[in-house]
């Protein structure tokens, strides 16, 4: 069976996997743990995506207003706005361009201000997706995973991190963050693979929104910088869009659609952690240190192998 393979595939790679891959255009799915709460990590800026391109199609937001970005209030993240000296002015579109092909932080934390956390979950409730769910912005829950780790928040906890005598001194905080009872499904950010794939097929289809915002949507997702992950599934004759989303050590994702040139196309959700780590609210807390953790070079490849699995499987199947 193909939950057998994917069980096997994941455990060879040393994580567990959640996984759920839709036709787009008909009734066939694979799924393996598919409603199993698990962090969302950067897949969930989808919905940030769309709540703010159907405001802009329904005339309630000027996808054109502009914010002005300083550098004292940026979100970490590595790459984007939060490695500006000065400050930027930005129009609302093309920060979600920002937050969508580099997984900008700080253009997400705008568009979730504007837009509101609330709103995001009222749109995707009429949709039926429950449970995916906003826990803030991403600077809020930083510096809640600084907190339980010891520190005053986010800051003192990566300076903390900069001043480490050794890398076995900053490897210990930072298992001191992934053990956070605010990094855990329920708490931070969460979703299941099975409603972010339902996500993406409403939007494929038309159905999560009006039809331009759905469009714009799959546009930004199109645009992805990032895409070693379901993309190395599959040959360059296979279209993909994709978010993807990790949490260094704990959570490795992607979510995003496959289309074949053939027309067939493919709603794909591949979530993995540590194994070990359940992906359950209210369950075990780990312990300090957190135990196994995900060596991306193996997840990496298999979240592409677990996709290419399931589609071919779903492709087979739809053949006459």
């Amino acid at each position: 069976m193909v939950e057998d393979e994917l069980e096997r595939l994941f455990g060879a790679a040393g994580c567990a996997g959640s996984v759920a891959v839709m036709d787009i255009d008909g009734p066939g799915q694979v799924v393996l743990c598919a409603d199993e709460w698990m962090v969302a990590a950067s897949t969930f800026k989808i919905a940030v995506a769309l709540e703010l391109f159907c405001r802009g199609a329904e005339g309630t937001l000027d996808l054109t207003e502009r914010v002005r970005l300083a550098p004292s209030q940026a979100t970490p993240g590595g790459q984007g706005f939060c490695i500006f000296e000065d400050e930027a002015e930005v129009s609302l579109r093309d920060a979600a361009r920002m937050m969508m092909t580099i997984s900008d932080n700080t253009a997400t934390d705008v568009l979730i201000r504007r837009v509101s956390v609330p709103r995001i979950h009222a749109r995707l409730a009429g949709l039926g997706l429950d449970r995916i769910r906003l826990a803030g912005t991403i600077r809020e829950e930083f510096d809640a995973i600084g907190r339980d780790a010891g520190f005053a928040g986010w800051t003192e906890m990566e300076r903390a991190m900069g001043a480490a005598g050794s890398p076995r001194d900053t490897d210990r905080i930072w298992a001191r963050a992934l053990a956070a009872p605010s990094l855990r499904p329920g708490r931070v950010t969460s979703a299941t693979a099975g409603q972010m794939a339902a996500l993406l097929r409403l939007i494929w289809r038309d159905e999560a929104g009006p039809g331009r915002a759905c469009a714009a949507v799959r546009t930004v997702l199109g645009r992805q910088r990032l895409t070693r992950k379901i993309a190395t599934g599959f040959g360059t004759e296979v279209r993909t869009a994709a978010k993807s989303g990790s949490v260094p050590g704990c959570v490795s994702n992607d979510v995003g659609v496959v289309a074949y040139p053939d027309g067939s196309r493919f709603a794909v959700a591949v979530f993995t952690r540590p194994t070990g780590r359940t992906g359950s609210a209210g369950t075990a807390e780990p312990a300090e240190p957190v135990g196994p953790v995900l060596d991306p070079t193996r997840t990496d490849v298999v979240i592409g192998a677990a996709a290419r699995l399931c589609v071919e499987h779903l492709r087979r199947a739809g053949r006459p």
